[in-house]
């Protein structure tokens, strides 16, 4: 299917736009990855311009990596040593607005020699942790897992489990992941933990 210039600019910015992977962003809308990295690239060299229809010969190379990028890949690593390829990946995507895979940035790190061998602590699990909770409401865990429904789309889950009980605080299904969802989950949890207070404080006092 032969799209026009505006209709490509159109999904370039619904996948910046998106709050949303860029994968799973392109699946929703039905657009193959690699149509829409050419066009992205086509866009950073051209504009507008760059997204009418290319000559064969530009699409034969759309893939490649420009050495301006490659270049600052390196540098980028160099300054982030702590960094893993998969980290890298994502950093220059969020910081410097060029979507490049975790296999990319891979393969010019090793071509540069910067990949180092991995190395290996062995460590032995304990029979329980070192400062265990002690009571409810001490130490909660959070949990952000998603799933996809057929005909009807992507699902959010968020949780707030109590450490000590291992009892499901609150939770809430939402349609997106935005900040908001999750604070909202946890407006929730503060909310019931601040009622187990003051039940527990009105029992104590009964008790007396």
């Amino acid at each position: 299917m032969m799209r026009t210039a505006s209709e490509k600019l159109a999904i370039i910015r619904l996948v910046e736009d998106s709050e949303l992977s860029v994968r799973r962003t392109l699946d929703e809308i039905k657009i193959s990855r690699s149509s829409f990295y050419r066009w992205y690239g086509a866009y950073e060299q051209g504009r507008l311009e760059g997204l009418e229809n290319q000559a064969r010969t530009f699409r034969r190379h759309w893939n490649r990596i420009p050495d301006s990028v490659r270049r600052m890949i390196v540098e980028v690593a160099l300054d982030r040593a702590d960094m893993t390829p998969r980290e890298l990946a994502w950093h220059i995507t969020d910081t410097h607005d060029y979507f490049v895979s975790e296999s990319s940035v891979y393969r010019i790190l090793k071509a540069h020699e910067l990949i180092t061998s991995p190395q290996f602590t062995v460590m032995s699990a304990s029979d329980k942790f070192e400062h265990p909770t002690i009571r409810v409401h001490e130490l909660w865990q959070t949990d952000f897992t998603y799933f996809r429904v057929v005909g009807w789309g992507w699902y959010f889950l968020s949780t707030i489990l109590d450490d000590y009980s291992r009892y499901i605080i609150t939770w809430r299904l939402t349609t997106t992941m935005a900040a908001a969802d999750v604070t909202g989950t946890l407006e929730d949890a503060l909310k019931v933990g601040e009622t187990t207070f003051w039940i527990n404080a009105r029992r104590s006092n009964t008790v007396r």
